[in-house]
């Protein structure tokens, strides 16, 4: 692993003193491996050495794949002791997440130093899917590990094994409340259901196991539970049980198991947001209490918050002491931020009993409005319990989500029951079958894939025909709009969680535009950054709607306009010239908000390819039909290689399509740029200079220094309006005044003088100032639809209307221009219809 120092360490930073005080322990042994044990001792001087040779002693954070072995053991808490702030990743997460990380937490010029309290940066789901992490500071881990080993009694003698990953909070407690201790850790990755996991136990003497309910799911199944029943592993004194609720009855068998077997059970009561831990049920009181979370854990402290609605005596359940997290992080500036937080609010409703110990009876967050109504998704799914179903209640959005792995006799009858106890009539209610409960990494249930699901066997199940902004009952009574989700799920044509974002499903611009329509319509105005952020945050984000007016993006706003000018100038209402033009300013646009959106090099050349497909299938079947019928463009036309191998000079029909062959050959010419590692790394590396870069060397065909070609129309050419889509992917990047300048400078500077008049120069220069400077713009509120329409039709309409506007423009010019757009978002909704059947086919042959 090579590091890279990036900025010297502030003398203030503080680190974590389980890490940096290891040498205390001595010769004890610390963690445990097949290949041999590495004392406190050793383990010390390997830290030392991790901290000079890997440049450790800066301030910006590490994103750290963490694997339970040697090498990444060291290389944290090298982090933790020198002070540098880590953040821990899945080394099995997904291609690039590692990179995207890098480049949203990662160091930028001008940036502030992360705060020096700052020690550690974690999900809240335990993957790095989620869409803010959680800071937490040395203090927090010191202090969370210390009350973790005091009521467990965790003693030097003791031995703990990774029964859970590192990059889990609750996994990554295990390591910090044995190293505080002087305690063992045996490393593996094995799983409890493995006959290797239990060898280790039995041969390193492993006393204490972690697990959340489905590790219990899984000794139960595999027959492990019974051996530990009968004591089969000696050295087994401790059962700890966190990372979600276990049902009560499982609490009391687990705990009497313990009474037989020889170990205590205690059931744990945390968030990541504390660093692991806030409460803790005695042992002695498992069997006796097992619905109860227990008392706080040393240094703590719980008291109830009231909440609207709720019965005396239960309120939101809120914890202070040592270890609540610092804040969020969702950029880059918040590492910086020191302690936001006094207490944290857990989300949990809860009450405390006349004995004093806290039970948690249902979730804050865990409530759903459908149809107006505001359901306890915890109280359905603990309903549908006690009727001997087990099953996840999830949100929907307009639905209320059931999943199921076991096949009701009566399915209706699931449907009637659950609708009963939500309190929503039956049409609200969708019945997932499952193979296998969804989990996440870190092992709790995955609620967000059941909602998932649900909305895609809505959609499939959704008669052609039917309202594309409303789900209905079977009398065909629309019940709700659309969510967010829903929304994006319909225009892409792929299941969407809330934790997806609009450019991580591979939207593109040919989708943005009705995207972002139709949830502003189910919604309010959106952040002008929505398509990054997660689906379920969407509907929090949004600014209220005026009535009269609304503000669309600019962008979206430009497209219809410089549509409307091809057409309108063709049809000879009008001449405005220079629309196609400014149209690959605002392709480059996009590509720099979604084709180049992830970090990864592989997605991102898969992305831009994608984006090639949905211009060039489209395109050459239109083109090719019309050739077919009337013979009207010749073969290079067709494939739209007429500027490579076609007539040099502008000549008619052939040279119509100019513009979709400029877009396909440089998106195909960006894709082959990024694909090399060294561009790619460039681009990462100054996001904002790259594109300008390239478009300062587009000049050298703009100013005909080089031409592919000699002679012809050098204007409609690809390799010469190259610049143009550099510049526009450069102003997608403009994130300051200084670089909007720069962009507006470059504009003004090289777009006069390329054309033959002065008007075509300005609608260019002043469209893409426009879209440089201006996000949003205010329009009456009834031309929304109208121009997401034709901005979304876009393309069509310039595929279409050279076979509609001659008919009429000669004593008719308004009509041929109105005619070309009808038929232009005719032809667009046929062929969105055929995209969603193919889409459908494909998920039910993959299903």
């Amino acid at each position: 692993m090579t590091l890279t120092p990036l900025r010297p360490l502030a003398p203030a930073r503080r680190g974590v003193r389980l890490a940096q005080d290891l040498a205390r322990h001595g010769e004890r042994p610390a963690l445990v491996e097949d290949t041999g044990v590495t004392s406190y001792a050793a383990l010390a001087g390997l830290v030392d050495a991790a901290t000079e040779r890997h440049a450790l002693h800066v301030a910006e954070p590490l994103v750290l794949p963490v694997r339970p072995c040697l090498e990444d053991v060291v290389t944290y808490l090298a982090c933790l002791a020198a002070g540098r702030p880590v953040l821990l990743t899945d080394p099995d997460a997904a291609p690039g997440a590692r990179e995207q990380l890098e480049a949203r937490f990662g160091a930028r010029p001008g940036s502030p130093a992360p705060h020096p309290d700052l020690a550690l940066l974690m999900s809240t789901s335990g993957s790095t899917g989620s869409p803010r992490l959680v800071r937490l500071s040395a203090r927090a881990v010191d202090a969370n590990a210390a009350a973790i080993a005091d009521y467990l009694g965790l003693r030097p003698d003791d031995v703990g094994i990774t029964a859970l990953p590192l990059h889990y909070c609750y996994g990554l407690s295990v390591l910090h409340s044995h190293l505080v201790t002087g305690a063992a850790v045996v490393l593996t990755r094995t799983a409890v259901v493995d006959p290797c996991f239990w060898d280790a136990v039995d041969a390193h003497g492993v006393t204490s196991l972690a697990g959340v309910p489905h590790s219990f799911e899984m000794l139960e199944a595999s027959g492990r539970a019974d051996a530990l029943a009968r004591g089969r592993h000696t050295s087994l004194r401790l059962l700890t049980q966190a990372g979600g609720r276990m049902a009560p009855d499982t609490v009391r068998t687990w705990a009497q198991r313990g009474e037989r077997g020889g170990f205590d059970l205690f059931v744990m009561y945390g968030q990541t947001e504390a660093t692991a831990r806030m409460a803790y049920l005695p042992a002695h009181l498992a069997a006796e209490r097992p619905e109860c979370v227990g008392v706080p854990v040393p240094g703590g402290d719980l008291r109830l918050e009231p909440v609207p609605g709720q019965p005396e005596g239960v309120g939101e359940l809120v914890y202070s002491g040592p270890n609540v997290m610092m804040g969020y992080a969702e950029e880059r500036a918040d590492l910086a931020r020191g302690h936001d937080l006094a207490e944290l609010r857990t989300g949990d409703l809860g009450v405390q009993d006349p004995d004093g110990l806290w039970r948690v009876v249902g979730r804050l967050s865990r409530f759903a409005k459908v149809l107006g109504l505001r359901v306890d998704l915890d109280r359905v799914e603990a309903g549908l319990a006690d009727l001997g179903v087990e099953a996840l209640v999830a949100d929907a959005g307009d639905r209320l989500a059931v999943g199921t792995t076991s096949v009701p006799a009566d399915h209706a009858r699931l449907v009637s029951d659950t609708a009963r106890l939500a309190g929503l009539p039956e049409a609200a209610v969708t019945v997932v079958p499952l193979q296998k409960w969804p989990l996440l990494p870190s092992g709790k249930p995955d609620r967000q894939r059941v909602a998932a699901l649900a909305r895609r066997e809505v959609a499939d199940a959704r008669p052609r025909g039917r309202s594309r902004t409303a789900e209905t009952s079977p009398t065909h009574t629309p019940i709700a709009l659309a969510s967010p989700a829903s929304v994006l799920a319909d225009v892409l044509g792929r299941p969407v969680a809330d934790t997806d974002s609009f450019a991580s499903l591979g939207g593109d611009s040919l989708s943005y535009v009705e995207a972002s329509v139709r949830l502003e319509r189910a919604l309010g105005t959106l952040p002008h950054d929505w398509h990054l952020r997660p689906v379920g945050t969407l509907a929090r984000d949004v600014a209220p709607r005026r009535r009269w007016w609304r503000s669309v993006e600019t962008s979206t706003l430009l497209r219809a306009l410089a549509v409307v000018a091809i057409v309108g100038s063709h049809a000879d209402l009008f001449a405005v010239v220079g629309g196609a033009h400014f149209l690959l300013v605002l392709v480059g646009f996009n590509l720099g908000r979604f084709a180049l959106a992830s970090a990864r090099r592989d997605e991102r050349v898969r992305a831009l390819l994608r984006s090639v497909a949905r211009v060039v299938v489209p395109s050459v079947l239109w083109i090719g039909g019309v050739s077919l019928v009337t013979g009207a463009y010749p073969l290079p036309t067709v494939l739209l290689v007429n500027s490579l191998v076609g007539p040099a000079r502008w000549s008619e029909p052939a040279w119509y399509f100019w513009f979709v062959e400029a877009l396909v050959w440089c998106l195909l010419a960006l894709a082959a740029l990024l694909a090399v590692p060294a561009l790619h790394r460039l681009d990462l590396r100054h996001p904002f200079w790259f594109p300008v870069g390239l478009a300062v060397a587009g000049l050298a065909t703009r100013y005909e220094l080089v031409l592919l070609r000699e002679g012809g129309t050098v204007i409609h050419r690809p390799e010469v309006v190259w610049w143009l889509v550099a510049l526009g992917w450069a102003a997608a990047r403009a994130g300051t005044t200084t670089h909007r300048l720069v962009v507006s400078g470059l504009l003004l500077a090289t777009v006069p003088g390329f054309f033959d008049d002065a008007q075509r120069s300005a609608v260019v220069v002043l469209a893409a100032l426009a879209l440089v400077w201006v996000r949003r713009t205010p329009v009456p509120a009834v031309l929304v639809a109208p121009l997401a329409c034709v901005a979304g039709a876009s393309l069509w309409i310039y595929l279409t209307h050279w076979q509609v506007y001659p008919h009429l423009e000669v004593d008719h010019s308004f009509w041929a221009t109105a005619a070309s757009l009808v038929v232009g978002v005719l032809a667009w909704r046929a062929w969105r219809l055929l995209e969603a059947r193919v889409s459908r086919l494909r998920t039910r042959t993959a299903t």
